[in-house]
């Protein structure tokens, strides 16, 4: 793994929300706005933004940990923007802090935590089907 990251350092990315981002439960739409699910599989990429520069080819990161507060909708065609900020590099674990807006209103805050590990490892945890 290449420690090449700092507290401060931050990546960005864009994702416009789409209806397979709303809230769907029992093929029941519930609300036409961008869901918890969806937040937190963009929070989790936004973070893995700096893992795709730091693994070497025989590693590959995994979550530890998620967390996220609503502050306001993110409503279908509108385009959010995910921050990711390192805030701490502790062994091989990653934690960041995470934004998302849409223009200057926050839709979302949030930290994820990721580790980096073997990939032998990992085969070793979920068996075969990794």
């Amino acid at each position: 793994m290449k420690n090449i990251f700092k507290p401060g350092d931050q990546k960005s990315f864009k994702r416009t929300v789409l209806e397979s981002d709303c809230a769907i439960f029992n093929d029941e739409l519930l609300h036409r706005v961008c869901s918890t699910f969806a937040l937190a599989r963009d929070f989790e990429w936004s973070s893995r933004l700096f893992f795709l520069e730091m693994k070497d080819d025989d590693e590959e990161g995994v979550g530890t940990m998620l967390s996220i507060d609503h502050k306001s909708p993110a409503f279908v065609g509108e385009e959010i923007l995910f921050t990711a900020t390192v805030d701490k590099m502790e062994k091989n674990e990653l934690i960041c802090t995470i934004e998302a807006k849409v223009n200057q209103r926050i839709i979302a805050i949030g930290k994820t935590g990721q580790k980096m590990l073997k990939k032998e490892k990992l085969k070793e945890l979920f068996g075969e089907e990794y």
